[in-house]
């Protein structure tokens, strides 16, 4: 082990990630104990093969199968072995399961004290969820394996039922290494106690803890409110559509992710078609990722960025943006038309080899030719069928064969039909079985992919002719630029976000190509057995990673979907989307009044053909627990002018601490640098820099060498994450950058859990204290 230890913690963070490092440096220390001990049993089943007796090898093989399969579990490079933790109170039962873990799930009756007006409690048990159960030398639990029974309060526990559970922590590491904890806090009235010292607290439990705590009566009444929607949310049935509306902060995110591993724990039959999560960026992932606790088993749940949902089907990812003016004509469901258009037009341009303008063939000692024209007309009928161009080419096949064996006169020459079936028979052969029919029809219809039509679309005077009547000229102009500054003429070339849905639209109008067939297995290795012999070897290989990959390739439809950020999707994503949950239940979250989509009507008829005709159970989460009230006030100021009439989520808890202004100087990256290292002074935790989307590559240069803790963000990075402190910079940049820019200034000034410093440049008109005119009352 090489772990590297604090000498001195700084933070409560710290110190509770440091101990679950210590217990995972255990963990794998007991694993190599049993791989090692896997290793001897493969050993040993080796040498049964000197006996030479058929029992003997049919002994070995068994034996080297069963031994394999286990040290191919214990070998395999868990990214997150050990996910979870859940800290228990004395239970009503003294009795422990085969895993070495109590049985009981409800608490015992004086588990719970009242002294001083207060209630106490003390942990008793402390159990590590993990993917595979690991007992240490005396049979005692070290990991339980996630699908144990003891493992279930785990997942269901809420805090309206939390059981025995005070406090669910869940583990985020990488290999050999913890690199972040976050806690629930089930029972945030009690004052826990851990080993004689009181129960540490990391992330939203922190919160939690602190409003369950309070003195006043009021108080605990909100967290009361707080965890019944949240419980209802997480326990709703899976049937149809689950929609959960709320605000910042009222923990839509976390009661998706819980709900679904309560779904999955619920219902493991059901849901082993597999979850998929949708989130709108990568950091969001990152962040639900940590989140949500892995569940154990191979693609059950499957955590994408829009940019990287296509990743499986159209073999591409993407982490840019485009500028505004171009994401509202990708984004459009206007685009469904021009690519319709575009997959068919593209057959004529030659993007492999040149078109081929004459088809000749010898036929009955004559040669047989179709013209330009004639080859026109066979197109067009082809094209009169529904399937996808790329599977169209057997149709094509067809026709052309036809054509040509009408152009021969050959029916004309039998008069009896089966005659006249047997010669065409015949003639497609003949014809069909030729190098060059079988060139020309690889060039006049050759195998599209969805890059090399989007490559196509760079074509403005290309591009006007397939968007005639569905664009406007500006906006040809303006998508044909943007396609063409990213992307050659064969579409290769860095893609944007919403780049990703035009090419998921395209893989379904052209259709995927067919895939190799499968080696069959030979015969003579089933006579002889040999296939057999070798099953341990060949049954064991792959890997966790080859599994995981091939589960990316070949899954495109869920059981369940989770659409988090829902109200940011466009017409496009939604349609990528849907295609993905067509037999799913659905949980969809969001909030209109931090929609980033400049077309909302538009974007809710999209969702409403992606959900279908389900029936919908709607939900509201009304309580803002992270944004402290002081906070929140400035923020509800823009969403007044964003959406009038729009009632904000309540923010219940205060700190004392107002919003801060300051006004940038000449140099505006000096001055964020210098804000930055202002609010990192003032906080322990991580501080969010939120700026125009334009600006998002030099703040990264002006942030540069300020540390971890520090996070640069473009303004539609920023949704659905929360940092300890936030700085935004020109809120009148922010809000001029689209039509919805004051509902993602509104995000923006929504992400600080302590404190928010906004930075205003000359663009914001700030008065003589720095507030900028749009956040002036």
């Amino acid at each position: 082990m090489n772990a590297q230890y604090r000498a001195e913690p700084e933070t409560v963070r710290d110190r509770e990630v440091d101990a679950e490092q210590r217990h995972l440096e255990r963990v794998y220390r007991r694993l190599e104990e049993k791989i090692h001990e896997a290793e001897f049993l493969m050993d040993d089943a080796s040498k049964r093969a000197q006996v030479g007796t058929p029992g003997a090898l049919a002994e070995r093989d068994a034996q080297v199968f069963r031994a394999g399969i286990h040290l191919n579990r214990l070998n395999s490079e868990f990214e997150d072995f050990l996910f979870g933790r859940i800290d228990l109170l004395e239970g009503k039962t003294g009795e422990r399961g085969p895993d070495g873990a109590y049985t009981s799930v409800e608490p015992a009756d004086g588990a719970v004290r009242h002294e001083g007006g207060e209630q106490r409690a003390d942990i008793v048990e402390t159990l590590h969820i993990g993917r595979l159960g690991v007992l240490d030398a005396d049979y005692a639990p070290l990991v339980i394996d996630w699908r144990a029974p003891a493992a279930a309060p785990f997942y269901r526990s809420t805090p309206v039922a939390p059981g025995r559970v005070v406090r669910r922590r869940v583990i985020r590491s990488k290999g050999r290494r913890v690199l972040s904890v976050e806690d629930d806090l089930l029972r945030p009235e009690l004052k826990a106690r851990l080993g004689g010292e009181e129960l540490a607290v990391v992330g939203d439990g922190a919160l939690m803890a602190a409003l369950g705590q309070a003195r006043s009566h009021t108080m605990r009444d909100i967290v009361s409110s707080i965890q019944a929607e949240q419980d209802e949310v997480i326990r709703a049935p899976a049937a149809s559509v689950t929609e959960v509306e709320g605000g910042p902060g009222t923990g839509k995110t976390a009661v998706a992710l819980h709900r679904a591993a309560y779904l999955l724990y619920q219902d493991r039959r059901r849901y082993a078609g597999g979850i998929l999560i949708v989130s709108p960026t990568p950091l969001l992932v990152s962040y639900t990722e940590g989140v949500l606790p892995s569940l154990g088993e191979e693609g059950q749940v499957a955590i994408r960025a829009l940019g990287s949902l296509a990743e499986e089907t159209a073999g591409a990812e993407a982490t840019t943006y485009d500028a505004q003016s171009v994401a509202r004509i990708k984004g459009s469901a206007r685009m469904l038309k021009v690519l319709r258009k575009a997959a068919r037009g593209a057959l004529d341009l030659g993007l492999r080899t040149p078109v081929p303008e004459r088809l000749r063939v010898v036929a009955f000692g004559s040669r047989v030719e179709l013209d330009a024209e004639e080859l026109a007309a066979v197109r067009q009928q082809v094209l009169g069928g529904t399937a996808p161009v790329n599977l169209m080419r057997p149709r094509a096949r067809k026709l052309l064969l036809d054509a040509l064996w009408e152009k021969s006169g050959a029916r004309r020459r039998y008069e009896d039909p089966e005659l006249a079936a047997e010669a065409r028979q015949g003639f497609d052969e003949d014809i069909a079985g030729e190098d060059g029919f079988a060139a020309f029809l690889d060039a006049w219809w050759p195998e599209l992919t969805p890059r090399q039509v989007l490559g196509a679309m760079t074509d403005e005077a290309r591009l006007a002719r397939w968007s005639r009547r569905v664009l406007r000229p500006g906006e040809v102009r303006t998508l044909a630029r943007a396609l063409a500054a990213r992307l050659s003429v064969q579409g290769e070339g860095p893609l944007s976000v919403h780049d990703i849905a035009l090419l998921d639209e395209l893989r379904t109008l052209l259709g995927a190509p067919a895939r190799p067939r499968k080696r069959e297995l030979d015969p003579l290795d089933q006579l002889t057995g040999l296939e057999e012999l070798t099953t341990a070897a060949d049954r064991d290989g792959g890997g966790r990673r080859e599994r995981r990959a091939q589960e990316r390739t070949e899954r495109t439809e869920y059981a369940h979907v989770i659409v988090d950020e829902a109200q940011d999707l466009t017409p496009m994503q939604w349609r990528m989307v849907g295609r993905r949950g067509r037999h799913a239940t659905w949980t969809v979250v969001g909030d209109p009044a931090q929609s980033s989509w400049t077309d909302p009507d538009e974007a809710a008829a999209a969702r409403d053909e992606a959900l279908g005709k389900r029936p919908r159970r709607r939900f509201e989460l009304t309580v803002n627990y992270r944004n402290p009230a002081e906070l929140a006030v400035l923020a509800d100021r823009v969403l007044a002018l964003a959406m009038p009439g729009v009632a904000p989520p309540r923010a219940v808890r205060s700190t004392g601490i107002e919003p801060s202004f300051a006004v940038a100087g000449d140099d505006l990256g000096a001055s964020v640098r210098e804000s930055a290292a202002r609010l990192l002074a003032e906080v322990e935790g991580t501080v969010g820099v939120v700026v125009a989307m334009r600006r998002r590559g030099e703040v990264r240069e002006w942030l540069a060498g300020l540390g971890e803790r520090v996070v640069a963000l473009g303004s539609l990075e920023a949704k659905g994450l929360e940092y300890d402190a936030a700085l935004v910079v020109s809120p009148a940049e922010i809000a001029d950058e689209s039509p919805a820019g004051l509902r993602v200034l509104y995000v923006a000034l929504t992400r600080a859990t302590q404190r928010l410093l906004v930075l205003s440049a000359s663009p914001d008109l700030p008065d003589g204290d720095g507030v900028p005119d749009l956040l002036r009352e």
